[in-house]
């Protein structure tokens, strides 16, 4: 029924959860942010919720990518009263010089490559940035499974907008009723495909048992993933 399957990067194959959580456990512990904050829970809450905020107005263009970075590192410092913008930078820095050389999976990832692999054209399509994603991939051994890799960098579009499905469709030359995507994020990967038609397969690793609508197949863990395609 499939030809080409899209998979989103970022907790769908790649384990930027946990790998995420590892680089800013050695970066708190490195920079000595035990002066300024009460825990690595206190730093790590306020760093994540101004971050999905800042992730929004990035996705809807209201700020650069440049802005995006410098405001999700100041601001847990701003916070507790250490507006230092030149130790936000070095921070910043030296997390992004980390976290693409982590190698972290998700369970039963490279198995469902392997699998996927042999059966139908793979192609990567994520929000992430260029220098990260490709980073990851040969970090954690999976970028030779794709044939290519589509990133909202490209056409500065970002999922669920329709625009950067039509392009991955265009740019593979793949044909929309013979294509898949793969996803853990409801609103950028389920609702943008459905969006044009895709077929989508929901991976909930978040366990969320309400949906606005039901998807084309649902899945808990990729093991899952045979069972249907």
């Amino acid at each position: 029924m499939y030809k080409s399957i899209f998979i989103d990067l970022d907790d769908t194959l790649w384990n930027f959860k946990a790998n995420a959580n590892d680089t800013f456990q050695e970066m708190y512990n490195k920079y000595g942010f035990e002066r300024y904050f009460d825990s690595f829970d206190h730093f790590y809450e306020l760093y994540q919720k101004r971050n999905s905020e800042l992730w929004i107005e990035y996705g809807d263009g209201r700020i650069s990518k440049e802005e995006l970075n410098r405001q999700r590192f100041l601001f847990p410092l701003e916070a507790v009263g250490v507006p230092d913008e030149k130790l936000a930078k070095k921070y910043s820095d030296d997390f992004f010089s980390v976290i693409p050389t982590k190698s972290g999976l998700v369970p039963f990832a490279k198995e469902t490559l392997d699998y996927l692999s042999s059966r139908y054209r793979l192609f990567i399509l994520s929000n992430g940035f260029r220098e990260l994603q490709f980073q990851k991939m040969r970090s954690s051994g999976i970028f030779h499974y794709f044939e290519k890799v589509i990133l909202s960098e490209d056409i500065h579009v970002h999922k669920p907008y329709p625009e950067i499905f039509n392009f991955a469709l265009s740019s593979t030359q793949s044909q929309l009723e013979e294509s898949l995507m793969i996803g853990d994020s409801w609103d950028a990967d389920i609702v943008g495909a459905k969006g044009i038609g895709m077929h989508q397969m929901y991976y909930n690793n978040i366990h969320k048992d309400e949906y606005p609508f039901q998807p084309t197949y649902l899945i808990n863990s990729l093991s899952e993933i045979p069972l249907f395609i």
